[in-house]
């Protein structure tokens, strides 16, 4: 952030606190003429007032919070980048790009996020180790974590804390994040494949076709695609919609089944990522879509992620 706004934010801060102060010195002195304890000169609605000071207690209180204020404003970081504190303190380490760097800052950094971060690793990696690795220091295969339940426990708080910000709580997802726990899957359900996917992240994207197409045929092709998900539709649309098919098809397929290797998803179902209705599906076509899945791998290490994948496998296997 450029030094313009590290003086801004610093001359309004300091403007407060000491406005504050200035004001609470002003307030404490009687300077009404009219002795403390006795009535004011005005009334409001048949009451009258009466010049009675502020509780020292009160008073005292208001000093000490500008003076933490103060001292809060010296001592830690402001909210640019400019300004470090006298205590050096950060909340987190913004140049830490992996779980690499993560670990050499463990000795070093004054990031408070940073410190609980290792203290935690320390804490909890081995039993990490233990619920992921086999005898022989391999990873266990994750059909078989996903049957233990003390493992499926620990990828569930695991996938809470990193993954429920997008595919919810209950791992249902909601429109444009995959529902994790049904059959369905854009780039294959099999255990691996998961742990490939939370591993590596994913980015599917669909071409926007309304200049290829227009709008008539955008509404043709979005009629034959409700008709392959078994929707009742306008018989004569839905064959034009179909001949307009053939560009889609190098995605989803000549049946609309789509393809786990491209992520595309299969149009013959009744689950759909980004809505079901006519506008939703007439909106994908036009406009396209964007979806992206961070890659996890730098960031949880792949033992956490390999019980993380575990977890979501055994949500569909319960179908």
């Amino acid at each position: 952030m450029s030094i313009f706004w590290t003086i801004w934010i610093t001359v309004i801060t300091l403007i407060v606190i000491i406005g504050c102060a200035v004001l609470l010195h002003a307030t404490s002195k009687n300077n009404t003429g009219v002795e403390e304890g006795k009535p004011m000169p005005h009334s409001f609605d048949g009451i009258q007032e009466l010049n009675n000071p502020l509780p020292k207690w009160w008073t005292g209180l208001f000093w000490f919070t500008i003076v933490i204020g103060l001292l809060y404003s010296f001592a830690f970081p402001s909210y640019t980048a400019n300004w470090n504190g006298l205590l050096n303190w950060t909340s987190s380490e913004q140049s830490v790009m992996s779980l690499e760097e993560s670990q050499a800052l463990a000795e070093t950094s004054h990031s408070q996020y940073q410190r609980e971060m290792n203290a935690a690793e320390e804490k909890y990696g081995a039993v990490f180790k233990q619920l992921a690795y086999d005898e022989n220091g391999v990873y266990k295969d994750l059909t078989l974590i996903a049957k233990d339940p003390e493992a499926v426990k620990v990828g569930q708080r695991l996938f809470l804390q990193n993954c429920a910000q997008c595919h919810a709580s209950d791992a249902r997802g909601s429109k444009g994040f995959p529902n994790l726990t049904d059959n369905d899957w854009l780039y294959g359900g099999e255990a691996q494949n998961i742990k490939e996917s939370i591993m590596h992240g994913r980015q599917g994207a669909m071409l926007a076709w309304k200049e290829i197409l227009g709008e008539q045929g955008v509404k043709e092709v979005a009629t034959y695609v409700l008709k392959l998900s078994g929707r009742r539709v306008n018989a004569v649309e839905a064959k034009a919609g179909e001949e307009r098919f053939v560009m889609c098809a190098a995605c989803h397929g000549a049946d609309g089944k789509g393809s786990h290797a491209l992520g595309a998803p299969n149009l013959t179902d009744k689950i759909w990522l980004y809505g079901g209705s006519r506008k939703a599906v007439e909106d994908s076509i036009r406009n396209g879509r964007n979806g992206v899945m961070p890659p996890w791998a730098d960031v949880l290490g792949e033992d956490k992620v390999h019980l993380i994948a575990a977890f979501v496998y055994s949500l569909s296997q319960e179908k």
